[in-house]
């Protein structure tokens, strides 16, 4: 068995170990993700305030 198989093997332990990674990354994708809504979300909620407060007298 090559080195590679042997650690994508992990021991015998890959069918829990590979899945845990998946969920990991999908999570921290998903955090990624929600952050940069929320970003933007904030961008647009503040020029909407420095707008309406440019208007003001």
């Amino acid at each position: 068995m090559s080195a590679l198989a042997r650690f994508l093997a992990m021991g015998g332990y890959a069918v829990f170990v590979w899945p845990a990674y998946a969920v990991a990354l999908f999570v921290l994708g998903g955090l990624v993700l929600a952050s940069l809504r929320r970003y933007r979300s904030s961008l647009r909620a503040l020029e909407a305030l420095e707008r309406r407060r440019e208007r003001r007298p």
